[in-house]
């Protein structure tokens, strides 16, 4: 349905990553990994940038295939057929990369960016912090300038493929006075730096990602280290929102299709009352309704993608396609072992895993109460065409909102829709 909004390029990615997934993914591998008897996907990383699918958009000079976005996307949906795991090991070059290659260093690239992408090594991101989740400026990990390097103390949780990675893209407080946008830097710390990983966590989902928590005490991290300019991590955390966000949503249709066609396939073959239960409309309502929903997600994501491609701003689309992709998938291997019934809940089908994945998507880089916190905000911005303050953000999320949007009206309706009285 949708290579019509594809372009022969984006069509042959996704035939070439299609058949890396059916022909090159040992299907024991996610049975370890789901069972807790592998910590972290080495052979998968080696197979995928083997085969030169790793790192799609960056440039050809750093090992990249210089595609754009939507090629992207259309990978991570085949990826995401695999699981929220080693989808998330596919992404995280994207989002590490991200940052080196749109604010590193040619050297930086050379030496971190280019060595991803070739499997030399493994890279992971610290974001949060014990203190808080979605509260990522209220950072407290610190880097202290000290001769030629930072002192870096801290920690971070939840650090995926943190039990394998070579370094990190870690973000520090570095300006104590200054506002919370404006305090924070980004640097690359190598985990032969000092970085402990004090802590392997063992998931509902998402198992053999390597998901740990990491500590810096007194790490010396060296000035060149530093990526883009000295407090200006606000730039760099909004511009791998773009990668972090839309792989999660892309991923998350993949899995969710995994689960669709499985049950699609169960109602085929599975008979009550004399006849398979894919003649039930009970059955097949639901297959329509999720597979409508998945085609809606999809065209979100590519629209996300088209503007990121075009440079364009894109935090309101990618944010809903988040939104909107992970709640879709979540909804959809629910209904599937639905379909499936009994046998859904058992570790039969991999339905149950599937289930366990999906919760997850809908909390992690940016839970969807966060990415609904965003679109909201534009949506005001976009409507009211005027800037925001914080006297009218308060008063516009309270019971009385419908009030304060009428007075607004009331003041310049022109600016908004005529009225006919």
């Amino acid at each position: 349905m949708f290579d019509i909004l594809l372009t022969e390029s984006e069509r042959q990615i996704r035939e070439e990553v299609r058949d890396f997934v059916r022909n090159k993914v040992d299907p024991d591998l996610i049975i370890r990994m789901d069972g807790n008897e592998q910590e972290y996907p080495y052979d998968f990383v080696k197979a995928v940038t083997k085969a030169n699918l790793i790192g799609l958009r960056f440039p050809k000079k750093y090992g990249g295939r210089g595609l754009n976005w939507v090629s992207e996307m259309v990978a991570i949906e085949e990826i995401g057929v695999l699981g929220i795991a080693l989808g998330c090991a596919y992404s995280l070059p994207s989002i590490v990369g991200e940052a080196i290659d749109k604010f590193g260093t040619d050297q930086q690239k050379q030496k971190y960016l280019a060595s991803i992408i070739s499997g030399e090594k493994i890279c992971a991101e610290g974001l949060t912090e014990p203190r808080g989740g979605s509260d990522f400026f209220g950072t407290i990990t610190s880097a202290i300038p000290h001769n030629d390097h930072f002192l870096i103390n801290g920690e971070k949780r939840f650090v995926a493929g943190g039990i394998g990675a070579d370094y990190f893209l870690i973000y520090a407080k570095t300006d104590f006075k200054a506002a919370p946008h404006q305090s924070l830097s980004a640097f690359i710390v190598d985990r032969d730096m000092g970085v402990e990983v004090d802590e392997h966590y063992s998931l509902m989902g998402c198992r053999g990602m390597g998901a740990a928590r990491i500590v810096l005490k007194d790490v010396k991290v060296p000035q060149e280290n530093l990526i883009g300019s000295l407090n200006d991590g606000a730039s760099i955390f909004n511009a791998i929102m773009v990668p972090e966000r839309l792989t999660s949503a892309a991923g998350a249709i993949g899995l969710g299709r995994a689960a669709l066609e499985l049950a699609i396939r169960y109602s085929t073959r599975r008979e009550a009352f004399g006849k398979t239960i894919s003649r039930f409309e009970g059955i097949s309502f639901k297959v329509a309704d999720c597979a409508t929903e998945l085609d809606a997600a999809r065209g979100l994501v590519y629209h996300a993608a088209r503007l990121a491609d075009a440079n364009q701003p894109s935090r309101k689309a990618v944010s809903q396609a988040k939104l909107f992709a992970t709640e879709t998938c979540y909804k959809t291997v629910s209904e599937s072992m639905q379909i499936l019934g009994g046998i859904g809940y058992t570790d039969v089908y991999p339905i149950e895993r599937l289930f366990r994945d999906a919760r997850l998507a809908t909390i992690w880089t940016g839970s969807s109460e966060v990415m609904r916190l965003i679109i909201q905000s534009d949506i005001y911005k976009d409507v009211l065409k005027e800037p925001r303050d914080a006297k009218r953000d308060i008063e516009l999320d309270t019971p009385g909102a419908s009030k304060t949007i009428e007075k607004v009206y009331r003041e310049d309706p022109d600016k908004h829709y005529p009225r006919k009285d």
